[in-house]
């Protein structure tokens, strides 16, 4: 076997809190990036499609990132575990780059859907291994003073994302470069950066391990995500849930999960380990991964359409206004954070943050047409305070909870479950959403036109004019235009009905963790003694 690469940190050797904090700029260079390519492209997308003539395909040019990063995952957080997390990572980072680089220079839809899912190929590395890398350097119990800057980081990039996709697309040219292309070629001088930082001081100790790929696994499971995905991000909302095409995506990618799970059971050196379920924190966190994304996600995907929608606001001005979530995650994960490392408890953080987000949820209910923007600011800070208090923590819990030598692929799991999370919330809201929406645009022009025949005379009910109505308000009578208004904030508040009992299961999850002594400094150096001599034994 040949010798480990030199690494100036010895096994047991402590991070100063300056060389964590150098390390950390790098991490959460990277983290931001790929967070903010989840949200900035959404505002740009109308001016994209138009540019390159491709209205058939626009969702993919989101869902092709979203399938890359959400796949590959795992297979991160495995691969670093055998080979190394610096290594790893880079390349996550120069696959990104390379995905944004070319993305800025598509000539048409088919090369920006192609070089998106290079771009998420990278953006789940980036992900998966910064919570990954920050578990290698830092024990359990330190961990909670620096938790509050990756809640900085979400929060930042579920404001930033929108606004930058909304300044870069409303110029036309920048520095004589299309203005939309900025979008994907300002991430190459911030990736050169984490890169460049990462190089100089990221130097964690590599563990060799006798080793030998699951190739079959691997297949299985990104096949299995990718059906099951496209089921429910695609062809489910596009052409219907009963459609054949959704049905039997869906279909083959149950069949091929169940088959991923069946060869994991059995493989020398699986992906994912089967036997990680059978730790209780493991299985908790992964299920209360899966419902705080579906809550981040149904918050911040609906707010900015309320925003937009019924109060009019432009896309830019929507994002200004997502800033009461931000600092509602950003505080309670400082906070929380630094409360854990002082105290040493963590349980008590998701059963609050799960509990204050479901009455954020339902306080959204009330939200009307003429619902001031204050009310609504409290009610986003509830719902951030929720998020800060809750994402963050359970993977604190988890590494404390798995042995050292399962770090990595435990930590992307959680990874990987909360943006499935986030994807099934997107489409369970998004398919909630239409659906109420039709019901209630029906039920409220037929009551209008039962009240005032004349107001109805010569109205477009359909989507098209019904999009009219709100884009061009002075085009028609009050009463139309507040009878639509009515119809999007009465299947708004559908959805945040819907939205509640999913993260209510998400407290009675946070209920049942049980809290285990977080690891100190010289417990952490003592389990990553054992394992590299159990890799070398």
């Amino acid at each position: 076997m040949s010798n480990p690469e030199p690494q100036s940190d010895a096994p047991g050797r402590a991070h100063s809190h300056r060389e964590i904090m150098i390390i950390l700029s790098g991490l959460m260079t990277g983290l931001l990036l790929a967070a903010l390519d989840q949200t900035i492209v959404s505002t740009a997308l109308k001016t994209i499609v138009i540019d390159l003539h491709g209205l058939k395909e626009y969702t993919w040019v989101v869902t092709a990132y979203l399938l890359t990063s959400t796949a590959s995952t795992p297979l991160y957080g495995k691969i670093s575990d055998l080979y190394g997390r610096r290594v790893v990572f880079q390349f996550a980072i120069v696959t990104f780059l390379i995905g944004s680089l070319l993305a800025g220079a598509a000539q048409n839809m088919s090369q920006l859907i192609a070089t998106r899912a290079l771009q998420g190929l990278g953006a789940g590395g980036l992900m998966a291994l910064t919570f990954v890398i920050i578990g290698d350097i830092v024990p359990p119990r330190e961990r909670g003073r620096y938790q509050g800057y990756f809640g900085a980081v979400w929060g930042l990039s579920s404001v930033a994302g929108p606004l930058l996709g909304g300044f870069f697309s409303d110029h036309n040219t920048i520095l004589g470069i299309t203005g939309w292309r900025w979008i994907f070629y300002i991430n190459l001088p911030f990736g050169i950066l984490a890169l460049v930082i990462t190089s100089a001081v990221l130097h964690i100790p590599k563990i060799k391990r006798e080793h030998s790929i699951d190739y079959i696994g691997a297949v299985l499971m990104v096949a299995g995500v990718t059906s099951i995905l496209l089921a429910v991000a695609v062809y489910g909302p596009e052409y219907g849930w009963g459609d054949l095409r959704t049905l039997t995506y869906l279909v083959v990618g149950l069949i091929l999960s169940a088959l991923f799970v069946y060869w994991e059971g059995k493989a020398k050196e699986p992906i994912l380990p089967m036997r990680l379920f059978k730790n209780h924190t493991f299985s908790l966190t992964s299920l209360l991964g899966a419902v705080i994304g579906a809550g981040m996600f149904g918050a911040i995907v609906m707010l900015p359409l309320y925003l937009q929608i019924v109060k009019g606001n432009s896309a830019t001005e929507a994002g200004l206004k997502l800033i009461p979530l931000m600092l509602g995650i950003v505080s309670m994960s400082i906070f929380s954070g630094k409360q854990i490392t002082k105290h040493g408890h963590y349980k008590r953080f998701p059963v609050m943050g799960t509990a204050i987000m479901t009455v954020g949820l339902l306080m959204m209910v009330t939200l009307t047409r003429t619902t001031p923007f204050w009310q609504l600011a409290i009610f986003s800070i509830i719902v951030g305070a929720g998020l800060g208090l809750s994402m963050q923590t359970i993977v604190i819990a988890l590494q404390n909870s798995v042995e050292f030598r399962d770090l990595g692929v435990a930590t992307s799991s959680n990874t990987f479950f909360r943006s499935l999370g986030s994807v099934f919330g997107t489409a369970i809201f998004g398919a909630v959403l239409n659906n109420r929406l039709t019901y209630y645009l029906q039920g409220g022009f037929a009551d209008l036109a039962a009240k005032n025949p004349s107001a109805m005379s010569g109205l477009d009910a359909t989507q098209k004019g019904i999009t009219d109505i709100i884009a061009n308000p002075e085009n028609y009578a009050e009463v139309i235009h507040n009878t639509a208004l009515d119809a999007y904030v009465n299947a708004f508040h559908i959805v945040f009905i819907t939205a509640a009992p999913i993260t209510a299961i998400g407290f009675l999850l946070a209920l049942m963790l049980r809290e285990v002594p977080l690891r100190t400094s010289h417990d952490y150096a003592a389990a990553r003694d054992e394992a590299a001599g159990e890799a070398i034994g």
